[in-house]
């Protein structure tokens, strides 16, 4: 089952999938027009979820958060629920402070974030479900509005599970270091391909990149570089996996001018040169 609405004068588009045993996402094929974010919640037994070609265990009853440029596919894909919705419904980064730190959700960190209600909360988005189920049998000037309203008190509510899941208890001083973490990553997802460079952000965010080693150290062992050069990588190997561009493009898709110098950078990454990762996913296949 699928519930949509759209609102053709603002490109809006929100949607909740359940019970669908076809849903998945991908993204260099078919949906690459629909650039929705998606919030993933396994409402059956622990089942296999693969991301961008990588496979995770999906705990039950766990919520994924996902980007608009993943590729994704369920083991069980009818125990879904999934709330996608695009930039023009309602933007993630443009309304974080609204949100308390939305950015965490989709942005916050470069590994695949589950996240496990307890009962109380459990039955508190369940209750949200039914809300916006129905809502979405009350068409009028005002349902976009409603449904905006309710995606923002969902995410509220998973943001905060995130944050004490993840980053436990913070003072302001964390707070501020983390928002310095959170933002780095935002700035990331919007910049890889032209910046590679750790000054270049720490230069945006009026900090210095020792600053930005040191607050990066309280939340996981990867440096800021080593966060550019990841989502670098994982680019590349989503183009080199979904697409059938050269090398060469594929290069100079994310900013490299040096063929040469991507295909170092990428074995660097990978242990694998990009020719020999593709032929790896043509025997693969």
């Amino acid at each position: 089952m699928t519930l949509t609405f759209k609102d053709s004068k603002i490109n809006a588009h929100f949607q909740i999938i359940y019970g669908s045993d076809g849903f998945n996402r991908k993204y260099f094929t078919q949906n690459k027009n629909d650039q929705l974010l998606t919030i993933a919640w396994n409402k059956g037994d622990t089942q296999k979820v693969v991301v961008d070609e990588v496979t995770y265990d999906f705990p039950a009853n766990a919520i994924l958060p996902l980007v608009a440029n993943q590729t994704f596919r369920f083991e069980n894909a009818e125990a879904i629920v999934a709330w996608q919705f695009n930039r023009d419904f309602y933007c993630i980064i443009d309304h974080d402070e609204e949100v308390s730190c939305v950015g965490f959700l989709f942005y916050g960190s470069s590994q695949a974030m589950f996240i496990l209600p307890d009962k109380k909360e459990e039955d508190k988005i369940n209750m949200l479900l039914k809300v916006f189920k129905d809502e979405f049998e009350t068409s009028d000037a005002i349902q976009g509005e409603m449904l905006r309203m309710l995606l923002v008190r969902l995410i509220i509510t998973i943001t905060r599970l995130a944050k004490k899941q993840y980053i436990g208890t913070q003072n302001e001083e964390e707070n501020t270091k983390f928002n310095l973490y959170r933002e780095y990553n935002i700035m990331v997802e919007k910049n890889y391909r032209t910046h590679h460079e750790v000054q270049y952000y720490a230069s945006a965010l009026n900090k210095s990149p020792k600053t930005l080693a040191n607050v990066f150290a309280l939340y996981g062992k990867k440096t800021p570089l080593q966060i550019i050069q990841e989502r670098l990588a994982s680019e590349a190997k989503r183009l080199l996996y979904y697409t059938d561009k050269s090398v060469k493009e594929i290069a100079a898709e994310i900013g490299f001018e040096d063929t040469s110098h991507f295909s170092r950078f990428f074995k660097k990454q990978t242990s694998l040169t990009p020719t020999e990762f593709k032929n790896s996913i043509k025997n693969t296949q």
